[in-house]
């Protein structure tokens, strides 16, 4: 195991064989020789055909061997199309990979693979797994990616494509398990409220699994991000009694606040004077009025303030 950040993260095998890069021969010429040649031997076989016992054999053999090895020759033509390579293999031997698009000649013994290099996405499917707290939750996610190094792609695993697929979820449900998915005000790391910090740590994970296959991922984010169904509601009601005593918290910091200034311009003023118990039955009256959800009857007292 290696540490990125303060995650650990899966080390895998070292590749064995690395890309690379051959070019091949200009493939228009290649094409222009072996029709002409194939024009040259099928001349022959007709200048054979009007030739007399033995002359005549051989002119025949010629005109089809020269045939033969330019269809043969014509063979090594391939195209590469941009965005595309060629791993060449001959007799089981690694001998490189044509990046170079367009018409290309290459020896026409060798065989040769097709491995897309263009950028691709994969989306896992919506996993259910239990986040960090235990609690089921639901996660998707969304890799961005692209092939590297053709031959380890092609060498270092059987599909590297289902590798990329297979790791991709390993990634997603070992993030999940790390983090919780609320972490309720702890002030530690949730997978609800650092978004960005999860994915990035979700990308770097990817990464390394699927380096040693000659991937590279270029982006990763979680598309889905819910509790299961049979604690959603459990935990909604828990979000939503955690939002009314934030916003009641609020209300008395607000109600104090006021009260405090109520009986400071009072007292600056010199209104009134209160002693402790009608102070403390005036505090108690405000709070009242100022935290209460229902209006509030006012009661008027025409007598004495200590009546």
């Amino acid at each position: 195991m290696s540490n990125i950040g303060s995650e650990s993260i899966v080390e895998m095998p070292a590749p064995q064989v690395r890309e690379k890069v051959v070019t091949g021969a200009p493939g228009l010429p290649a094409l222009i020789v072996g029709l002409l040649l194939i024009l040259g031997g099928a001349g022959v076989i007709v200048w054979g055909a009007f030739l007399h016992n033995a002359q005549k054999a051989t002119g025949l053999t010629a005109g089809i061997v020269i045939v033969v090895l330019a269809l043969f020759g014509l063979c090594g033509l391939v195209t590469v199309a941009p965005g595309q390579a060629r791993v060449l293999q001959l007799f089981g031997h690694y001998k490189g990979t044509l990046r170079t698009d367009g018409l290309r000649w290459v020896n026409p013994f060798t065989e040769r693979t097709k491995v897309s290099t263009r950028i691709r996405n994969h989306e896992t499917q919506t996993a259910k797994v239990n986040d960090n707290d235990g609690n089921p939750i639901e996660i998707a996610a969304v890799v961005v990616w692209q092939v590297k190094d053709t031959a380890q792609a092609k060498f270092e695993v059987d599909d590297f494509e289902e590798f990329v697929a297979i790791q991709t979820e390993t990634a997603v449900r070992h993030i999940a398990n790390s983090y919780p998915y609320d972490d309720h005000g702890n002030g530690g790391m949730s997978l609800r409220d650092n978004a960005d910090e999860i994915t990035g740590k979700l990308s770097l994970e990817i990464a390394a699994r699927v380096a040693s296959a000659g991937v590279s991922v270029v982006e990763s984010r979680i598309t889905r991000l819910a509790y299961a169904p049979e604690i959603a509601q459990a935990m909604l009601r828990r979000q939503q009694a955690g939002a009314v005593v934030a916003a009641r918290q609020r209300i008395v910091e607000g109600a104090v606040g006021m009260v405090e200034l109520a009986l400071n311009r009072l007292e600056e003023g010199d209104m009134v004077e209160l002693d402790d118990d009608r102070r403390a039955a005036m505090v108690s009256n405000l709070l009242v009025v100022l935290c209460s959800e229902q209006a509030t009857q006012p009661v008027v007292n025409t007598g004495s303030l200590y009546a």
